[in-house]
């Protein structure tokens, strides 16, 4: 399926009387399921102050990307013991969410459009300032093709999870997400790389977009699908359909070219 990078939204979605959203318009790409299930639609409040900034465009032409982070936490109850024989379950968190030391922490990140994906990360400090540059996403042998219906997790199935270690003044890890009509010239290694701040200052020129972030009504603590680990799977078991569960949070973006996007995403530590 190949799709134009920017996509029109349908303004029956932009409800500027309340400022909610459905999730039609992101799944609509995803693949009909061979047998259809009556799903209650999942609604989506605004969680940021930019809606009226980002929606200026008299085109309105955006690309949405859904972004779920996952809190791992041993079980709580018989039926979490039972859960596919893991000693950690994986609940949906929304992104604003404060992280304690020790808390361990994985992302999904799913496109409606064809793309690929890269992740940049920076520890992100009380007065501003920020750490070592490094691309976390991806590593050498790692997938990074984004399409509809396929999740990609970072760290993927294969790696230890985050493990929120905060340094002194630390207020969180700032990972700037980065898609692309067509990959990077990149010779990635087996584990993160420094980037260079003048590379990173010219992808942030050239692809920084706007942005409005919506988060599901009721996701927050829910636990992970078996479906929705299939389709993170490096084995490639299935695709996410319209009937399985759509991301935690929406992120409406409004690029300044079409050939890629970048946006800042914090993981805050609590203080």
């Amino acid at each position: 399926m190949s799709i134009s990078f920017a996509t029109q939204v349908a303004t029956s979605q932009q409800k500027d009387n309340n400022r909610s959203i459905t999730a039609d318009d992101f799944i609509k790409h995803r693949p009909k399921p061979r047998r259809s299930k009556r799903v209650q639609k999942s609604t989506y409040h605004l969680a940021s102050s930019q809606l009226e900034k980002t929606f200026a465009t008299s085109s309105s032409s955006i690309v949405q990307l859904g972004v779920t982070i996952w809190k791992l936490e041993p079980p709580t109850s018989v039926e979490d013991y039972r859960y596919r024989g893991t000693n950690w379950i994986a609940r949906r968190t929304e992104a604003d969410t404060q992280f304690r030391e020790g808390d361990r922490i994985r992302l999904s990140i799913e496109s409606p459009v064809d793309g690929y994906l890269y992740v940049v990360d920076r520890d992100w400090f009380t007065d501003g300032s920020s750490g070592e540059t490094n691309l976390i996403f991806p590593t050498r042998g790692e997938d990074n093709q984004l399409a509809a219906g396929k999740l990609i997790d970072i760290p993927d199935e294969n790696r230890a999870p985050f493990k929120a270690k905060p340094k002194p003044n630390q207020t969180g890890e700032l990972l700037t997400i980065i898609v692309t009509k067509s990959p990077l010239s990149l010779s990635l290694l087996n584990e993160p790389q420094p980037v260079a701040s003048r590379q990173l200052a010219d992808w942030e020129g050239k692809w920084t977009a706007l942005n409005a972030r919506f988060e599901m009504n009721g996701g927050a603590g829910k636990t992970r699908t078996m479906e929705e680990e299939q389709a993170a799977s490096r084995r490639g078991t299935r695709q996410l359909t319209r009937d399985d569960p759509p991301p935690q949070t929406i992120y409406y973006l409004t690029p300044k070219a079409g050939d890629g996007l970048l946006f800042n995403l914090t993981l805050a530590y609590f203080r």
